[in-house]
């Protein structure tokens, strides 16, 4: 991405690169909280809408390992884990592509190669959180980094355009829900962040101590 393109600037010219690529083919839809099947073998490239990565352990906990914004790719190909979960926190639609498909387009798997770059910089982001001895600065890390990759800018702050469960912010932080529940109403508190009609959260970025 070059100095002069913004953020948004970037996805779009992504996002057309897939419709200029694959127009006309059908995109499969899923609800909020539906699973994404990911068959072996095949790219899926979310088109509209959040999806969740996640795994679970043997003993029934599970783990969140980041989420897939509009011309992110994911699925089998891209990891050796075992359960790899993919869910939908909002209405999502995806474009599902064969290896063979991606392999033989340069131009796609350049354009690809720009999003899983995204993907990885989540991801060691994630990690990182493990490195906090408190879990509220791991829960402040946390969303914080949910306010950049899923947050839109309003006056009052930044808004996250999914709704996470307060046991989804505990998944992603190794902690129990009853303690996000503890640790958001203190943050509401201190006034960092807030609720919107729609159960949203608001973050107060500037208000976030380092």
């Amino acid at each position: 991405m070059t100095p002069e393109t913004t953020p948004s600037q970037y996805v779009k010219r992504e996002r057309q690169l897939l419709e200029d690529l694959y127009r006309g083919r059908s995109l499969s839809s899923y609800s909020p909280r539906q699973i994404i099947p990911l068959p072996p073998e095949e790219w899926v490239i979310v088109c509209r809408g959040v999806v969740q990565l996640s795994t679970v352990y043997a003993n029934g906990s599970e783990a969140i390992l980041g989420f897939a914004v509009p011309s992110m790719p994911l699925g089998s190909p891209l990891t050796k884990l075992d359960p790899y979960q993919a869910k939908a926190l909002t209405a999502v639609d995806v474009l599902r592509l064969s290896a063979a498909e991606v392999e033989a387009s340069e131009t796609l798997s350049q354009g690809l190669l720009k999003q899983l770059v995204r993907r990885l910089r989540q991801t060691e982001a994630l990690l990182a959180l493990a490195g906090r001895r408190r879990v509220e600065d791991r829960l402040r890390q946390l969303l914080s980094l949910l306010a950049v990759e899923l947050g839109s800018p309003i006056a009052t702050g930044v808004r996250l355009q999914v709704r996470l469960t307060h046991q989804d912010l505990a998944n992603a932080i190794g902690t129990t829900r009853v303690t996000i529940t503890r640790l958001l109403n203190r943050f509401r508190q201190q006034g960092w962040i807030t609720v919107d009609k729609n159960h949203h959260l608001i973050i107060k970025l500037a208000q976030t101590p380092l």
